[in-house]
């Protein structure tokens, strides 16, 4: 299959690298060091600026499938532009819009769409799709982190991603579902520490990443989410946050206008920045709990992943491309075809889908331990 990957970042590298060895890969990006990297892996590179959407048709008119790494702040548009040329996309751009308003689009231009597929937003979709068949769910709940293990001060966090998106992460207001009611809290509240095995004490706040398991997933009771981070990273942001580093509202300086959240994502930049083979982790726990035969249950999967020194692929790189590359192969096999937008959950309650995600996955060593008791 001919597949075309928009961004050259650290995931469309890792997406590049795994579905180079099965299909035919390009990947287009405006960073010509970045496709460099890629050139590597035998992959085909295109300089282009991705930002331009009307040019897309052009860009990707000769391949069977695309898939769009590209930032939040662009994926909209990008998947709006890819349905009107009429390809199958797998898209983990984790865009801020809702995204299901395509879906009428995609079903007339007879096209599939897969959203939200990567580690976080992504897996925990998955899983809860696969289980919301299997027993009564009344409680969902997972928390995720991607963090350096050597604790830099003074974050003791480097950023897997652009540091704007994960910014935008700290100020987008968190919804979650208590006793079936919708509730909408801030970034950062509700601190509580988490302890696991390999790593000790972890922070975790609430942010928004149920996404469209809000409405796909609203007959279940209680759903929520936190992100993870080494304690005391909350009230260094906080307090980032109280100054009025995070805004959107331009500020005089001068004869300048400065964009505080856009000055602080330049300022970290360089601090968050994954240095070369930099240790680095993700940690990820998803926990259901219910009901099956009226038998109360709880199923609790488990991802530890670290760096990997051999094909010098970070952790959230792997975990969140590979996702995405099992999604792209479950579309090449044909094992999912209907015509739609499709959030993973979705996908994963179709009959084979899941087991196909976690299969392919754990071939690359990424390994969710699942619990039942």
């Amino acid at each position: 299959m001919k597949i075309i990957i928009l961004g050259a970042g650290m995931v469309g590298k890792a997406i590049a690298f795994d579905l180079s060895k099965k299909h035919a890969v390009t990947s287009a990006d405006i960073n010509a060091e970045a496709l460099k990297e890629v050139e590597k892996f035998g992959v085909k590179t295109i300089l282009a600026d991705l930002s331009k959407f009307s040019s897309l048709h052009e860009l990707v008119n000769d391949f069977d499938l695309v898939v769009s790494a590209v930032p939040g702040f662009m994926g909209y548009k990008t998947i709006e532009a890819l349905i009107a040329c009429g390809k199958n996309v797998v898209d983990i751009s984790f865009m801020p819009e809702d995204f299901m308003v395509l879906n009428k689009m995609a079903v007339e231009k007879n096209v599939t769409v897969i959203t939200d597929c990567g580690v976080a937003p992504g897996m925990p979709n998955f899983i809860i799709g696969y289980h919301n068949n299997e027993m009564q769910i009344d409680d969902f709940f997972y928390m995720v982190g991607g963090l350096p293990k050597n604790r830099n001060f003074p974050f003791q966090y480097k950023a897997p991603f652009s540091p704007i998106d994960v910014l935008e992460e700290y100020t987008r207001p968190a919804r979650c579902i208590e006793n079936s009611i919708l509730t909408t809290k801030p970034a950062l509240s509700e601190p509580e520490i988490f302890r696991f095995e390999r790593i000790g004490d972890l922070e975790g706040f609430n942010t928004d990443g149920l996404r469209s398991i809000l409405e796909t997933m609203k007959h279940i009771p209680n759903m929520k989410e936190k992100t993870l981070r080494y304690p005391g990273h909350i009230d260094l942001i906080k307090a980032l946050k109280a100054s009025g580093f995070f805004s959107n509202s331009p500020v005089e300086n001068g004869q300048q206008s400065i964009v505080p959240m856009e000055f602080t994502a330049k300022i970290l930049f360089n601090d968050w920045k994954l240095l070369p083979n930099e240790p680095e982790f993700t940690v990820m726990r998803v926990i259901l709990k219910g009901k099956k035969n009226g038998i109360p249950k709880t199923v609790t999967y488990d991802l530890y992943d670290e760096y990997d020194a051999q094909t010098q692929q970070w952790s959230m790189a792997r975990t969140t491309g590979y996702t995405a590359t099992a999604a792209v192969n479950l579309l090449a096999d044909g094992l999912f075809t209907k015509p739609g937008v499709f959030p993973p959950e979705l996908v994963g309650s179709e009959k084979g889908c899941f087991e196909y995600i976690l299969n392919y996955l754990s071939e690359r060593n990424v390994i969710y331990k699942k619990a039942t008791t």
